[in-house]
C-alpha cells in the first residue's frame, strides 16, 4: 500500500468519524440505502486502490459474472466485478452488488472454475444481503461508518486496517463483516448449485478450499483477510466434498472447462504486477514441468510473450504469440495482443491490420475496438478513432481510460470545451472528485460548447456534487 493510499484513508477515516455523528439508521440497511452506500464505495475505492481494468480484463470478469447472474434469478442490485491489483490474498463483496477480487487471489488459482466458485459465493452473501443482516439491529447504523468499516474490510490485515474498524466501532457501527459458520454455508451452497445449473464441475469450489485451508495451516499466525472474514475452511471443505460425493456420477458427466480466456487473464495480470526477473524464472520453471498439460504449457508460452513485451523484447515476445496463435488459431483476441506488439515496435501499418482483423471476427470485443481506436489516433485519422472510442464507451460506460483518450481527441480538435468534459469524466471515473470538477468547471465556461452537450455536462456536474457532499 502506498504512502498516499495511507494518507487517503487517514483522511477517509476523520471525515466518516464526523459523519457519523449526523449520519445514523435504527436499522440495518434498506436495499435504497445500500444502493447508496455502494455508489459511494465504489468511488472511493477507485481514488485509493489501482484496477485492473482493460477492456479485455473487465469484460471476461463482468460475462463471468453475468453467466452466475443468469442462473441465480432477479436481483436487487445492477452487479459490477472488479480486479484490484494488491498482492493480498483477498476478495469481497461491497454492498449493491460490488464484487471486488485481489490480483493476489488470482495469482492462487490454477483454473477458471476456481474464479467462477469465489465470484458464485461472493455472489451468494449479496443475494442472501448478509452484510446488510450483519447489523445490530439495536444500534444506529449510518451509511458513512458502514462505509468506514468496509474500508478497513478492502484494506486488508494492518495496524490502519485495525483502526478503521476500531473508528467505526466508535461511532457506533456495530457491524460483522466476518461471516458466519451459517452464512458461509448458504454462500457455498449458493455457489454450489449455481455451478451446477451452469453446466460447471463444482469442483472448482472444493479446489479454491483446500487452496485456502493451505494457506491458513501455513500463515504463521498472520492470516489472510479473506480468511477472517471467510472463514471455517477446513469445516466448508468437508462439506463441499460431502456434496461432491453425492453428485459423483452426475458430475462425471460435465464437460472439461476451457482455461483458455482464465489463464489468459492471469497472465496478464502477472505480467503487470509481478517483478519481471521472478515472473521469468516462475514461467520457466513451470514450463519445464513434465506432468504440466499442453494446454498450460502453451499458455505459459503467452505469459512470457507479455513480459517480453512489458520488457520491450518485440522479437521475443512475437516468437512466444505466434506459438500460442498456432494452437489458438480461432482466439482473435491473440490478434489484438500481436497488434499491440507491433504497435509499441512502431509497426503502425501492421498493427493496424492484425487489430481490424480481430475486430472483423469479434465486433463486441472491446480489447480490440480500443485497441482500433488507439492505433487510429497514432495514424492520425480522428473520425476513424473517434467511431470506435464512442463504441468503447457505449458498451463500457464505467471504463475511464477511454474518457482520457475521447479528450485528447476533442483536444487535437480544437474543441477545448468537450475536451474539458471528457478529461472531467476520466477523473470522475477515477475517483478523483476535485480535479472532475475543475474540469467540469471549464467545459461549462467554454462559450462554444453545443447545447445538449452542455446539458449533460450539467448532469455531470450534479453528479460530481452530490459526491462530494458525502466525501
Amino acid at each position: 500500500m502506498t504512502r498516499y493510499c495511507y494518507k487517503f484513508f487517514i483522511s477517509f477515516l476523520v471525515v466518516a468519524l464526523l459523519q457519523a455523528a449526523t449520519v445514523s439508521r435504527s436499522v440495518a440497511l434498506t436495499v435504497g440505502e445500500e444502493r447508496e452506500l455502494g455508489e459511494q464505495l465504489l468511488f472511493q475505492i477507485r481514488l485509493a486502490f489501482p484496477l485492473l481494468d482493460d477492456p479485455d480484463i473487465s469484460q471476461y470478469i463482468n460475462e463471468l459474472g453475468e453467466e452466475v447472474l443468469d442462473v441465480a434469478g432477479i436481483q436487487y442490485f445492477d452487479y459490477h466485478f472488479y480486479i484490484v491489483n494488491s498482492t493480498q490474498f483477498n476478495a469481497f463483496a461491497a454492498p449493491s452488488g460490488l464484487v471486488f477480487f485481489y490480483s493476489g487471489l488470482i495469482e492462487q488459482m490454477k483454473q477458471e472454475n476456481e474464479l467462477v466458485a469465489v465470484l458464485a459465493h461472493e455472489i451468494g452473501h449479496v443475494v442472501s444481503r448478509h452484510i446488510a443482516k450483519g447489523m445490530d439491529q439495536g444500534t444506529k447504523v449510518g451509511i458513512a461508518t458502514t462505509l468506514l468499516a468496509v474500508a478497513g474490510l478492502a484494506l486488508g490485515a494492518g495496524a490502519l486496517s485495525q483502526a478503521l474498524f476500531a473508528g467505526s466501532l466508535a461511532a457506533g457501527q456495530a457491524i460483522s463483516l466476518s461471516f458466519s459458520r451459517q452464512h458461509e454455508e448458504e454462500a457455498d451452497m449458493l455457489a454450489y448449485g449455481w455451478m451446477k445449473k451452469m453446466g460447471r464441475n463444482p469442483e472448482g469450489e472444493e479446489e479454491m478450499l483446500r487452496t485456502m485451508r493451505r494457506i491458513t495451516r501455513y500463515s504463521m499466525g498472520n492470516i489472510p483477510q479473506y480468511l477472517l472474514t471467510h472463514p471455517h475452511p477446513e469445516s466448508r471443505l468437508d462439506y463441499v466434498q460431502s456434496l461432491l460425493a453425492f453428485d459423483e456420477k452426475e458430475l462425471s458427466t460435465f464437460e472439461k472447462t476451457d482455461n483458455f480466456s482464465f489463464l489468459r487473464m492471469k497472465y496478464r495480470i502477472l505480467s503487470q504486477i509481478k517483478d519481471g526477473k521472478v515472473l521469468r524464472n516462475l514461467l520457466l520453471n513451470m514450463l519445464s514441468d513434465e506432468s504440466r498439460s499442453q494446454e498450460d504449457k502453451v499458455m505459459l508460452q503467452y505469459g512470457l510473450s507479455q513480459l517480453d513485451r512489458m520488457e520491450n523484447n518485440y522479437d521475443s515476445s512475437r516468437q512466444h504469440l505466434r506459438k500460442v496463435i498456432a494452437h489458438y488459431p480461432n482466439r482473435s483476441i491473440l490478434l489484438v495482443d500481436l497488434g499491440l506488439v507491433e504497435m509499441e515496435d512502431g509497426n503502425k501499418e501492421q498493427a493496424l491490420k492484425l487489430i481490424r482483423s480481430a475486430y472483423d471476427r469479434d465486433r463486441n470485443d472491446m480489447w480490440a475496438t480500443f485497441q482500433l481506436a488507439r492505433i487510429w489516433l497514432e495514424l492520425g485519422n480522428i473520425d476513424q478513432a473517434e467511431k470506435y472510442l464512442q463504441e468503447v464507451e457505449s458498451s463500457m460506460p464505467l471504463y475511464s481510460k477511454v474518457y482520457f483518450e475521447l479528450g485528447k481527441l476533442r483536444a487535437a480538435k480544437g474543441e477545448n470545451g468537450a475536451a474539458s468534459y471528457y478529461l472531467g469524466k476520466y477523473y470522475l471515473y477515477e475517483g478523483r472528485l476535485k480535479l472532475a470538477k475543475q474540469s467540469i468547471h471549464a467545459a461549462l465556461n467554454d462559450p462554444g460548447l453545443d447545447e445538449d452537450l452542455r446539458q449533460d455536462i450539467e448532469k455531470i456536474e450534479k453528479t460530481i456534487k452530490r459526491l462530494q457532499k458525502k466525501d
